[in-house]
């Protein structure tokens, strides 16, 4: 059996903990995050590098190739995909309008190559982490320049914004980003983007947590609305939501109708659109895999499960909860339950990840902005999960 790649390490001098303090991000290196940030970088081969984007550029053209036009019910069932959303799956999915901003491809480099895990592509955090601390990372260290790490994430984000606003030009260019509340991380993602779109020609942005906006379909005051000052309420025309589009359906059915409403009358327009549930659903590894059988770039998947070594995967899992690994060595290892052990379950093969010399497994976590622009990896013993250590890179 070929042997993962050995993850080669460059310790990182300095303390990047100040600046990430006076940026205002003390969740990054407080509480359970102390400890989050790697003071040590990945020394990544600009091949491998080359070799990570460009799986992510074709990884979403196959994504894209993969869904029939029309969309047949049965395609949105077996995705997992609620009743509620299929309307604006298919309404954002038909105008170009609707656009999708950004997602992150997390890869397991192996040695026949970059092979897909999963494609987060709705609600993917990580950006101040990919876009700002690990490259705050290297000039802590007086390591950092142009050519030193693959990370156009930020410009990348501006380009798509700038892409979405021409898209849509009867509508103000005002935006609001909504996160869940009670989270400092989502906020600062919000954060990053809120920063991205003036840059990209966006006259008003607002962050707030999601239950702070109001959504009217009925009078002059249809639409979506954000306290932005005290007594002072403004609407927006453009929407991002750090929210998960099947927890808004399970939890929120009403705003949900409302969203789609505004949707479809063009009084709104919400980004990541609908229909990246079609490639957030891990059901899709498992339609990947039909459409393109041994594709270099995937890893066989299946609704039942194998035989062999494989993981099973909730279909509409996140932060890596109740994924767990059969048919190997740690095959039975007990595995805390977390939010969606009750759903149903896809079966992958297993991908050993590339390990450093502590045994501690690497994933790569590859952005699309519009095509492949930057590199994060998280590490972790075990399962990587969203407590996993971030860990910067440097190439050369």
């Amino acid at each position: 059996m070929k042997q993962p790649p050995t993850i080669e390490l460059v310790p990182l001098a300095g303390n990047v903990e100040p600046a990430i303090r006076e940026l205002g991000w003390d969740w990054a290196v407080e509480d359970a995050c102390e400890n989050y940030v790697a003071r040590e970088a990945v020394r990544l081969p600009e091949a491998t590098a080359d070799e990570l984007l460009q799986a992510a550029d074709t990884l979403y053209e196959l994504l894209v190739q993969s869904i029939p036009d029309p969309i047949p019910d049965t395609l949105l069932r077996e995705l997992a995909i609620p009743e509620l959303l299929w309307e604006a799956v298919r309404h954002s999915w038909n105008d170009d309008r609707h656009w999708h901003l950004y997602g992150r491809f997390d890869l397991a480099s192996t040695p026949d190559g970059p092979k897909l895990l999963e494609f987060n592509a709705d609600t993917a955090t990580s950006l101040p982490e990919t876009a700002v601390i690990q490259w705050a990372s290297l000039m802590a260290a007086g390591l950092a320049d142009d050519d030193r790490q693959a990370n156009g994430l930020f410009e990348g984000l501006q380009a798509q914004l700038a892409q979405w606003r021409e898209l849509n030009p009867d509508l103000e260019p005002s935006l609001l980003l909504a996160h869940l509340p009670g989270s400092a991380e989502d906020a600062t993602n919000c954060a990053i983007l809120a920063e991205a779109a003036r840059e990209a020609g966006f006259l008003y942005t607002h962050v707030c947590a999601v239950d702070a906006m109001q959504v009217t379909v009925t009078g002059e005051d249809r639409g979506a609305w954000a306290q932005t000052g005290p007594e002072k309420w403004q609407r927006f025309s453009f929407l991002f939501k750090l929210v998960p589009w099947e927890l808004l359906a399970e939890e929120e059915p009403d705003l949900t109708r409302d969203l789609t409403e505004l949707l479809r009358s063009r009084d709104l327009i919400i980004a990541n659109p609908a229909y990246t549930l079609l490639f957030q659903s891990k059901v899709i590894l498992a339609w990947l895999w039909q459409c393109f059988p041994h594709h270099p770039l995937l890893l066989e998947a299946s609704l039942g499960e194998m035989p062999g070594h494989q993981v099973r995967k909730p279909v509409l899992g996140r932060e890596g909860q109740d994924v767990v690994e059969l048919g190997g060595e740690t095959a039975g290892s007990p595995v805390p339950e977390g939010d969606y052990a009750t759903q149903r379950m896809i079966y992958q093969r297993f991908a050993e990840l590339p390990f450093d010399t502590a045994h501690r497994r690497y994933q790569a976590g590859v952005f699309w902005a519009g095509s492949g622009c930057a590199i994060g990896f998280r590490r972790e013993a075990g399962i990587i999960t969203n407590l996993s250590e971030f860990v910067p890179h440097l190439l050369g």
